[in-house]
């Protein structure tokens, strides 16, 4: 049976940011405002400063968070940074390994090597970075792999790697993470004594608490992790008033809505996001507000906290997309002095 979780006092914040492509702007804008972002979310006491992976996608153009995450690692001291996630399926988990050794060195004991197992693009893509269609296959045996090799744990005899080491060693190294949205990847963290996050933005919640119920119940505890540790992200937006929250709120909706028809692309502004929606997507709007995150920070605030305390959750990650950089700046900073992070 799972220990109980005991929640820390205050409740610690974390942040995800996808370098969100914005109509009007360049798409290297938007690896540069992730930049900027990052220092002002370490003085305002954010916890992690995590990015992600995707190819090919028209509106999320972080493609390689390791180089990012190096270029953050320059500008910030104390914030953990992290990869959210490396899609490993794509890569050999040596290179892998390899690189966040780098990056430890670069940032030592603060680097965060999420994985996952999704292609982060469409089929056609994946297989062009990888024309193995079964790669996915291997992902349990590639993440021991990488375990391994991040680590400096040897490699059984016998095994391929055995003898063959990632490059630079040092007195610290990547804290290895699970990413997921459904049970196989909690089943794994748990399997594999990893922490876990469960991104809660792409199912509105759905299946996290069986997620985490499976996790903590079935949790191995390692030399390196003798807890489990889990962790969501969430979609979140705070504005100084209600009304202007859920005005910012219309691009990401308009994205929502336009992303279930098949129409992919960049970020509107607010005031250009409104169009006339059809019954089906009233419906799945209304489904979205009456779920979201929105409002002043004390609501987001309550918000975030009610979430915590019912998921057992000590700390929550928190991705915010605004058509202008300025808003989502003001939204991390709101929530920042509403939490006391600082």
């Amino acid at each position: 049976m799972a220990e109980p979780v005991k929640l820390c006092p205050v409740l610690k914040l974390s942040v995800l940011d996808q370098s969100a492509a914005a109509s009007g702007r360049s798409q290297d804008a938007a690896i540069r405002q992730t930049l900027a972002l990052a220092p002002q979310c370490e003085a305002w006491g954010y916890h992690r400063f995590w990015v992600s992976e995707h190819h090919s996608h028209p509106s999320i153009v972080g493609t390689a968070p390791e180089v990012l995450m190096a270029a953050i690692a320059a500008h910030t001291n104390r914030i953990r940074l992290g990869s959210a996630g490396v899609m490993l399926p794509h890569y050999a988990p040596l290179k892998v390994a390899e690189q966040f050794r780098v990056l430890d060195a670069l940032a030592p004991g603060r680097i965060d090597l999420g994985v996952g197992r999704a292609p982060g693009s469409d089929g056609r893509t994946a297989q062009l970075l990888n024309p193995d269609r079964h790669a996915s296959d291997n992902f349990p045996r590639q993440v021991m792999e990488l375990q391994a090799w991040v680590t400096g744990e040897p490699i059984p005899a016998g095994h391929p790697g055995h003898g063959v080491h990632a490059y630079p060693s040092g007195p610290t190294s990547p804290d290895v993470w699970m990413l997921g949205s459904s049970e196989y990847g909690a089943q794994l963290a748990a399997h594999l004594g990893l922490p876990y996050a469960f991104a809660y933005f792409i199912t509105e919640g759905q299946g996290v608490d069986n997620a985490f119920n499976l996790y903590r119940a079935n949790y191995r505890p390692t030399t390196r992790n003798p807890k489990h540790q889990a962790t969501v992200c969430v979609w979140a937006l705070a504005a100084d008033t209600e009304d202007e929250a859920w005005r910012l709120f219309q691009s990401r909706a308009r994205w929502k809505m336009d992303r279930n028809t098949g129409r992919i692309g960049a970020l509107l502004p607010p005031d250009q996001a409104v169009r006339a929606y059809n019954a089906s997507e009233q419906v799945a709007l209304a489904e979205l507000r009456a779920g979201a995150l929105v409002g002043s920070a004390p609501q987001v605030a309550d918000k975030l906290r009610k979430l915590a305390e019912r998921l057992q959750l000590d700390e929550v990650v928190i991705i915010t997309w605004t058509h202008e950089a300025a808003a989502q700046a003001r939204s991390y900073e709101l929530l920042a002095k509403e939490f006391a992070l600082a």
